[in-house]
């Protein structure tokens, strides 16, 4: 029989909190767009967005949201209708739902799990998927070739992106994100344990090629490919993409934030403050990552991860283990 009670319990609240969080992490990913941008400009040395919000371009991301809403939706004639479809879809919701899975204050998340972190890496792979089945349904032959590729680069850099992850799980003995948040000193795991750095480096490596994010973007690679995957979408299809991007590398900077940098914890009143302003960083250090290198050569990329990160990763699981053990 339910009562008042536990209907707020089991749906109102948990709606609710879900809500809010989903709201935070959209409305974060607006000024991510402009700071990539203006990083952008900045690093190459020419000129970013100023006009629409003088003096800084301030309304750009609103500006490129309301000219996709007015382009115009084409699907090729020779298009998997369906599949073509649906692949936008999953692919900009899968990048969110991870969301609900991080601790934005002590207790708070959307969804508070046990094996939180394990949840977290499944979904966030999901993306991958979409991609995948954008560049099969798109009747296009340089779509096509950016889906083998991203099937490549997920099955070469998913490990050391695991390996790394768990790093702190093994130290630590949990799971639960929220743990591992409270569980690190006070300089965080990257500093605060020997494995820290060797985890850290592999976890960034592994999500800069899942992410799609120089030197490792041979997936889009715009100089070969064109556009890749979204090679023949338009309108808010083609944005649910790029939605998908930002979102899933925002997701994970959030993630790195809350394994090696303390998540919600600061100097005074923890809380959601301390994570977001964490997570801005990351971005901001992942963005001039971007804009600093060339990209690889798919040969030199896989030979990397298959002949260094892979091994490597064992090697530090090992280590973990060992030292815990």
């Amino acid at each position: 029989m339910w009562t008042a009670d536990s209907i707020l319990e089991t749906f109102v609240f948990p709606f609710a909190i879900s809500l809010a969080t989903l709201s935070v992490f959209m409305t974060a990913l607006i000024p991510v767009l402009w700071i990539e941008r203006k990083l952008a400009a900045r690093l190459q040395g020419r000129v970013g967005p100023y006009e629409v919000g003088s003096p800084h371009g301030y309304l750009q991301p609103i500006a490129d949201v309301l000219k996709l809403l007015s382009k115009a939706d084409m699907i090729p004639t020779q298009a998997d209708r369906l599949l073509f479809l649906f692949a936008p879809i999953w692919t900009g919701t899968c990048a969110l739902w991870g969301v609900a899975l991080i601790p934005f204050a002590p207790g708070l998340a959307a969804f508070r799990s046990d094996i939180s972190l394990v949840l977290l890496l499944a979904v966030a792979s999901l993306p991958g998927l979409g991609q995948m089945a954008a560049g099969w349904a798109s009747a296009n032959k340089y779509a096509l070739v950016s889906a083998l590729r991203v099937v490549g680069q997920v099955a070469a850099f998913e490990i050391p992106l695991i390996a790394g992850a768990i790093t702190p799980a093994i130290v630590y003995g949990s799971l639960d994100l929220n743990t591992l948040t409270e569980a690190q000193p006070a300089v965080g795991f990257l500093f605060g344990h020997p494995l820290g750095i060797p985890s850290f480096l592999l976890f960034l490596v592994g999500m800069l090629a899942e992410g799609n994010r120089t030197p490792f973007d041979i997936a889009e690679a715009e100089s070969e490919l064109i556009a890749g995957v979204t090679i023949e979408y338009s309108g808010m299809r083609f944005a649910l993409f790029y939605i998908g991007e930002y979102g899933s590398l925002f997701l994970f900077g959030l993630l790195a934030c809350v394994l090696w940098f303390g998540g919600f914890r600061g100097p005074f009143v923890p809380g959601p403050h301390w994570l977001l302003l964490k997570g801005f960083a990351f971005f901001c250090f992942v963005t001039i990552l971007r804009w600093s290198f060339i990209r690889l050569r798919i040969d030199q990329f896989l030979k990397i991860s298959w002949s260094g990160f892979v091994p490597a990763s064992f090697l530090l699981v090992l280590l973990a283990v060992w030292w815990v053990g």
